[in-house]
């Protein structure tokens, strides 16, 4: 690929400063835009014109567009970037110390290059000024939300350390000028790996925190900073803030010491309990899943539980909602390979991949057999009138906080994590994937609910009842539960029944029809995303249609193009699942959560659940044989 356009200029660095290197520029003008050049300038590098001509060069505002620099080296294309105009306003000549003021303000972004050099021009292009800082940091953002994209946390890791630790070779003829510039350069160059951290750790820390690589890389950085406290104290701030976004705390103020002391005593105290880093299996307790409990073949009921849970806790949990004494039930766990495992009350039922041990059958002690699963019993069938005395507006209520405390937790680079490395990183999308669950088991309970409704005139009630709230989630800027709900009441098993629909009145049915047209797919679900832009945060996304953007952003473009990371391809997957983010919080910081009363809760929070098709099916023909 050529990115030819105007004058071109070529530069050779000698040999003694970096072998092989060659960077074509479009633009004379770019010579003093470009921080990488003017830095390997200022090293001696020598400028050489090529006299051949491209295409000329238009003076329009969007010709920016046009103009690339590509980097070279040993004969390769390392990176690639593309000049835009910068939002930000100009500096005063005065301030820059004289030179052209518009010219400047024309800054570079990566459009390819190898991981490296990728971090090599986001380092150099990072600002620690806050107000001249907005471009950078989104493409600091950009990075740190795709790196697993294209590189592993161990190499960065690496690459980070290579950064901080590089020294400047000069001769023994420089000057005591040139060696207080390049200590100062050291300690911008110091500043901006450490501020690169502080924001990573603040991004992915969740992520990062179980890493064993993080953990030495965390222990190495700091001990390097320390040992540079004396020369460059100004460092004490940039590994205090270090401290707080990675959980480490201090147990003395340092203003008594001096830098040396400062030092070892800043070390001692970030050495203790491996930085501060919470033990691996705390973090993973913490974690939740949603439990299947099944009561029978072909139905369970759906719990959350953290991951730490042991036998005792589900056969309780069990028991309270069946209204069942604890003795009578045991827990048994059907493997895989179809093996039969009986659970003992301290068995814990999820193993370190956060799966559980097999599929869960609560079973009854007294059946002879042990492995005798449960028949669905009078209180399940006959439950159809507790969900009539239920407020829909509580329901709402109670399905929206429980779906708002799922959100609240995704990650936005979890659904990095999903697309790319599903299969490998399924520990990094336990909320995400919790979140895509729940949307399932919504619509299998709303045809579990209808399906086991033996009467008429309670079934055409029950769907009047539904539809009030998924109107209620809707409202409530809940589209998680409100697709769910829309799609449980149209599937084939719940719309075949004719005579239950006849009876629905007709503003019911007006009021449906309108809720479907926003879970129209057409035109790339143009009415979801309508009604969706225009409801303020916080809010919850539809999430298998955003898994589903970023799956066509995926397969629809090249990941690398001629051995190069394609940056503009994580450009655009960063700035999708940075949706999330938009949607977790307003401008206030508020969340969603509103009251609900403890009985809806209840209900909500243990779903009795159909989940074989088959049997739904047969429930449906049961109720309206076929004609």
């Amino acid at each position: 690929m050529s990115w030819d356009c105007g004058l071109k200029y070529v530069f050779s660095v000698p040999p003694a400063l970096q072998p092989g290197s060659m960077c074509i520029l479009h633009d004379k003008e770019d010579l003093s835009r470009l921080e990488m050049v003017q830095r390997l300038a200022k090293d001696g590098c020598r400028f050489l014109q090529n006299h051949s001509k491209g295409p000329e060069r238009t003076s329009e505002p969007h010709s920016d567009e046009a103009v690339r620099v590509c980097l070279r080296e040993r004969g390769h294309d390392v990176l690639v970037l593309q000049r835009i105009s910068s939002q930000q306003p100009a500096l005063s000549a005065s301030a820059r110390g004289g030179g052209r003021e518009e010219a400047r303000s024309r800054r570079y972004v990566v459009v390819s290059g190898t991981p490296e050099k990728i971090l090599e021009h986001l380092l150099n292009d990072l600002t620690l000024d806050k107000d001249q800082g907005a471009e950078s940091d989104t493409l600091l953002d950009d990075f740190l939300l795709t790196y697993p994209v294209f590189m592993s946390t161990s190499d960065l890791c690496q690459a980070l350390l290579g950064h901080y630790c590089t020294k400047r070779q000069r001769g023994k003829e420089d000057r005591k000028e040139d060696r207080k510039e390049d200590r100062k350069e050291a300690l911008e160059r110091k500043r901006k790996v450490l501020h690169l951290v502080s924001q990573w750790m603040s991004l992915c820390g969740d992520f990062l925190r179980e890493d064993e690589h993080v953990k030495l890389f965390m222990k190495t950085l700091c001990r390097y900073v320390l040992d540079d406290l004396y020369e460059h104290p100004s460092l004490e701030k940039d590994v205090g803030d270090l401290q707080k976004v990675y959980m480490l705390h201090r147990r003395h103020t340092m203003d008594e010491y001096s830098p040396q002391r400062k030092s070892r005593a800043l070390f001692h105290q970030l050495s203790l309990k491996e930085n501060g880093l919470q033990p691996r299996g705390a973090l993973r307790d913490a974690k939740e899943v949603l439990c299947h409990m099944y009561i029978s073949m072909d139905s369970f009921l759906s719990m959350r539980v953290q991951v730490g849970v042991v036998a005792q806790e589900l056969l309780q949990a069990v028991a309270d909602r069946m209204e069942v004494p604890l003795g009578e039930l045991v827990l048994v766990a059907v493997t895989y390979n179809g093996g039969r495992l009986l659970l003992q009350p301290q068995d814990r039922v999820f193993s370190e991949a956060l799966r559980p041990v097999g599929r869960l059958h609560v079973c009854r002690k007294d059946l002879g057999e042990v492995l005798n699963p449960f028949t669905d019993n009078s209180e399940l069938q006959q439950r159809t009138a507790r969900m009539l005395s239920l407020n829909t507006w509580d329901v709402a209520v109670a399905l929206t906080n429980f779906d708002w405390s799922i959100f609240d937790s995704i990650h936005e680079q979890e659904l990095v994590y999903f697309t790319f490395s599903r299969h490998s990183s399924s520990s990094h999308t336990v909320a995400l994937e919790l979140l895509l669950q729940r949307c399932n088991e919504v619509q299998l309970w709303v045809m579990t609910e209808v399906l086991l409704c033996p009467t008429l005139c309670k079934r055409v009630q029950l769907i009047k009842k539904f539809i009030k709230i998924a109107a209620h989630c809707k409202a409530q800027r809940n589209l998680n539960c409100f697709f769910a709900i829309i799609m449980g009441l149209n599937t084939a098993a719940v719309s075949r029944l004719s005579q239950t629909w006849e009876k629905i009145p007709g503003k019911f049915k007006k009021l449906f029809s309108e809720l479907e047209t926003v879970t129209d797919p057409s035109l790339n679900h143009k009415a979801y995303r309508d009604s969706f832009r225009k409801m303020k945060a916080p809010k919850i996304p539809f999430p298998p249609l955003l898994l589903k953007d970023i799956t066509f952003i995926h397969e629809g473009n090249k990941t690398f193009h001629d051995n190069l990371v394609n940056f503009e391809k994580l450009h655009m997957i960063a700035d999708t699942v940075r949706l999330i983010r938009q949607c977790q919080k307003d401008h206030m910081g508020n969340s969603i959560s509103q009251k609900s009363s403890s009985e809806v809760r209840s209900y909500i929070d243990y779903l009795h659940i159909i989940d074989n098709q088959q049997t739904l099916f047969e429930l449906s023909h049961r109720l309206e044989p076929r004609a």
